[in-house]
This record gives structure tokens, C-alpha cells and sequence, in this order.
């Protein structure tokens, strides 16, 4: 609450009323603060929420119908669900890799504990398995983004939700990672090369963190390999086979990984020294083993890590860093700034 500075006299905060149907600033019924003095709310059960709630939840179940409906037949184009296709068809024997090169329709390219994970949602028909397997996605981009930010992204990465990949939930292990090291295991075992985001933590010196992926990690292979031993042995012959190739498709990106690697590994160092958290889901993405379109929807993890909630949020947390790396291009090249010329500092940062 705020004090009246004639009467010091607590003053109720502003509701989200009759009055605020533009939205006016304050809370709604709910108590979650209006995003600005601008923002329209709509009575919705008995009270006002910001319509771009609304819109989002209604942009959802949209989506979510879309992907389930068009999924079958599988095959058409333009269909959806078509990398989810893989994890539904994989056997789930001894030997879950008969179609495992990149490009190839239906290739199963993740460790064996990933279907065994999904063997609940396996066991349902094709039409099925996508009604549940497509909510994740859209609840990993709903996380990532914030309700407000939620059109935005499922804009940004519709084809990626669509797909059925996984990249959306890389992304929520790495934020996630920061605080519970352990989300970092899921990493390592589907993508892999997108563990390079480790290096935040040896840069760092936090060993404990890395202690807990490792055992972590370690704990969760253990297991499973007593469940599909052959499949566990049959799982680095794939990788080997497939990292860095993107034959096959419109949709591969033409830059090896190789050439991807250094930059990926040069920004998470720099940006575990300047405690920049946003520059490990950039990482990541850069040193995904095939880096196609959508894999760049790795990048809705840095929202919040730059504390990106609003379109208010995320138009300072640009402003800031473009003024943040032109004070270091300055700083950097003498040629940048005049004699004598001091370089200024940087209010804040984004971590």
C-alpha cells in the first residue's frame, strides 16, 4: 500500500473496477498487477483479467485442435506433428534405432530413457498419443513466455510446437537448470550437444552444480540401461553417425557444427563472466547437433532470463543490451571512441 503524503494514511491499491475497462493501473481481482495504465481487462467468471490472458488461452486450444486434427492422416503436407511421428513409431525393443539418419522420415535420434518415458502416452493410437504429447510443448512455451508474451511466442515458434520437437523443453531445462542443476540431465540425454551450456557452471567454478548433473545423469542412464542394455550400446553408434549432418530437408540450416561449436562455446564463457544468463539457451541452440529452422526456438528461454514478462519488459531488456554492447564495441576498439574519450558505465545488466 501506498502512504498519502498529506495524512499518511494507508491508500488502498487501484482494482481493476468498472472503472478500468481500458485498464487504468493497479491489480486485478486476482491481485496480478495490470501490465500498464493501458491494458484492457474483460470480466471473465466474476472478475476482470487482462484480455491478452484471454487470448492466449483461447490462441492454445487453437493450436492444440489444429495439431491434433491434422496430424492424421500422417503424412500429409502440410501436416503436423510429423517429428512426434518418431517417438510414437520407435520400438521400444532391444533396438529402438532401425531408422536413425538424420533427414529420414521418422528417425528416432534420442536416448533410450526417452521412450521409455513416454511409454504411457505410447501405448494410445497415433491420434492419441499427439492430444497429449502436443500439450507439453504449448505448456513449456506458455512457461518460457509468461501469459503475456504467450502470443508472441507461439507466433515465433508455431511450426516448432506444431513439429512436435523438443526444443521448447531444452529451453525449460536450461532456465530451470540455474536452480535445480539436475533439469540439465534432459539435456544430455536427447540433444546432447546443447550441454555445452554446462561450461556457465566449470566457468563459474560451481562444481556442486555440475556434481548434481553428473550423478544426476548418471543415476538416470543406470536405470534405464538395466532395462534396454543392447539399446544403451547401440545409442553412441547413432550419434556418431549423425552429428553435423543436415541432408535431407529444406528445413537444415547450412552451417556445420563444427563452425557452430567456437561461437557457441566463446558466448556461454563470456556471458558466464559477465553473469549474463541469456547467452546459455543462445549457446545451446548454436551447438545443436543439426541446427534446423526450428531449433532456433531455443531462444525463447533467454524471456526469462532477462526478466522479460511484458512487451514493456522485453523492449528495456533490448534497449539495455544494445546500449551495453555498444559501450563494450567502444571500449574495445580505440578507434570506436575519440582521445582522451572515457568509456561510460553501464546502468544494471541483464543476467
Amino acid at each position: 500500500m501506498t502512504l498519502l503524503p498529506s495524512t499518511g494514511r494507508p491508500r488502498p491499491p487501484v482494482r481493476a473496477g468498472a472503472n478500468m475497462r481500458r485498464g487504468v493501473g493497479g491489480v486485478t481481482d486476482r491481485g496480478e498487477m495490470l501490465d500498464s495504465h493501458s491494458e484492457r481487462t474483460i470480466a471473465l467468471v466474476g472478475r476482470r483479467v487482462p484480455v491478452v490472458y484471454l487470448l492466449g488461452l483461447i490462441a492454445a486450444v487453437v493450436a492444440w485442435l489444429f495439431i491434433v486434427l491434422w496430424c492424421e492422416p500422417y503424412g500429409r503436407w502440410p501436416g503436423t506433428a510429423m517429428d512426434a511421428h518418431a517417438y510414437w513409431l520407435a520400438p521400444g525393443g532391444s533396438d529402438p534405432y532401425p531408422i536413425s539418419a538424420v533427414g529420414t522420415p521418422n528417425a528416432y535420434l534420442y536416448s533410450p530413457v526417452f521412450l521409455q518415458l513416454l511409454w504411457p502416452l505410447r501405448l494410445l493410437s497415433w491420434q492419441g498419443f499427439v492430444a497429449g504429447w502436443a500439450i507439453i510443448p504449448l505448456a513449456a512455451l506458455a512457461y518460457l513466455t509468461g501469459p503475456r508474451l504467450f502470443l508472441l511466442g507461439l507466433a515465433l515458434t508455431f511450426l516448432e510446437v506444431a513439429g512436435g520437437n523438443i526444443e521448447l523443453l531444452i529451453g525449460v531445462a536450461i532456465v530451470l537448470g540455474f536452480r535445480w542443476p539436475a533439469t540439465w540431465s534432459f539435456v544430455l540425454l536427447t540433444k546432447v550437444t546443447p550441454g555445452i551450456g554446462l561450461l556457465w557452471f566449470v566457468v563459474r567454478r560451481e562444481w556442486r552444480a555440475l556434481m548434481i548433473v553428473a550423478a544426476t545423469t548418471a543415476v538416470v542412464v543406470a536405470i534405464s540401461f538395466v532395462l534396454q542394455p543392447d539399446a544403451w550400446i547401440r545409442w553412441p553408434q547413432v550419434l556418431t553417425s549423425n552429428t553435423g549432418t543436415t541432408k535431407g530437408t529444406w528445413a537444415a540450416i547450412p552451417a556445420p557444427f563444427m563452425v557452430r561449436l567456437p561461437f557457441a562455446v566463446v558466448i556461454v564463457v563470456w556471458g558466464a563472466l559477465k553473469n549474463h544468463r541469456w547467452t546459455v539457451p543462445i549457446a545451446a541452440m548454436l551447438a545443436l547437433p543439426a541446427l534446423w529452422y526450428g531449433g532456433l526456438a531455443i531462444i525463447i528461454a533467454v524471456f526469462p532470463l532477462i526478466g522479460a514478462k511484458s512487451w514493456g519488459d522485453l523492449k528495456r531488456a533490448l534497449e539495455q543490451s544494445w546500449s551495453e554492447m555498444a559501450v563494450w564495441v567502444a571500449g574495445a576498439h580505440p578507434f570506436g571512441r575519440r582521445p582522451g574519450q572515457s568509456v561510460p558505465p553501464v546502468d544494471g545488466g541483464l543476467s
